[in-house]
């Protein structure tokens, strides 16, 4: 990279953190590039018993390069707020690379920057992703031309490593992931509906299909003012 490069993080309360601090571990190495971690107001954000503080205000944030959005089951209420989503249609709408973690794309979804597009999003939701146009792609990490997203959770290191390699070179992200040493070995195949027991995606299926029951309605809610603005434009 010849030129800085702005990096932007839009946090919000429910957000996962490994969605956001993976990809920000592994992005803040990459040479000649900034990274803001914002969110409405500035305001302190908590997740999964973490806080998150000392923000940049969200809609203070003239422009970026890279947008990333985390996921979390906090996404609902973000696609309801305004102010955040206004943030997010602006920077997307002068961003080089629009890119998302986990369920961070449903919130693209509801922007209305996935029309069309193939997407990636955490195993649970992905169903969720055509009430807003989108086309669901089951890979971990999902490219359609200036839009990179990341499956659930943990994929967004893989897909960090992706974005570094875009931004900069394979050297370079493959420097980055040996400087972190990424090796994942883990000691159990069950990370993925596909290859963990029957029991346990069993266990794990219900919760979610439990929690989906709300979800969708929220979703559902947020499907709705997308369609209406397609209307209205």
């Amino acid at each position: 990279m010849t030129a800085p490069l702005s990096i932007v993080f839009p946090l919000y309360a429910g957000m996962t953190h490994l969605d956001f601090t993976g990809p920000h571990q592994f992005l803040s190495r990459l040479p000649g590039a900034t990274l803001t971690v914002a969110s409405v107001g500035g305001l302190p954000v908590k997740a999964d018993g973490l806080t998150f503080a000392d923000l940049a205000r969200l809609e203070e944030i003239a422009g970026c390069d890279v947008l990333c959005v985390p996921g979390g089951s906090g996404c609902t209420h973000a696609m309801q707020d305004p102010v955040f989503m206004a943030a997010i249609r602006r920077l997307a709408a002068g961003a080089r690379y629009v890119t998302s973690v986990c369920t961070g794309s449903l919130i693209l979804g509801a922007a209305g920057l996935l029309e069309g597009r193939r997407a990636a999003c955490h195993w649970a939701w992905r169903e969720f992703l055509p009430l807003f146009g989108a086309i669901p792609d089951g890979g971990r990490v999902v490219r359609d031309g200036s839009l990179i997203t990341g499956g659930g959770v943990t994929a967004g290191i893989d897909f960090a490593i992706t974005v570094a390699a875009e931004l900069a070179d394979a050297r370079i992200a493959q420097a980055i992931q040996l400087g972190l040493e990424y090796a994942p070995a883990p000691p159990f195949n069950s990370g993925h509906p596909d290859t963990a027991p029957a029991e346990i995606y069993t266990m794990v299926a219900s919760i979610s299909g439990a929690n989906n029951k709300v979800r969708r309605a929220q979703v559902e809610q947020a499907a709705e003012a997308y369609a209406a603005g397609k209307r209205a434009a």
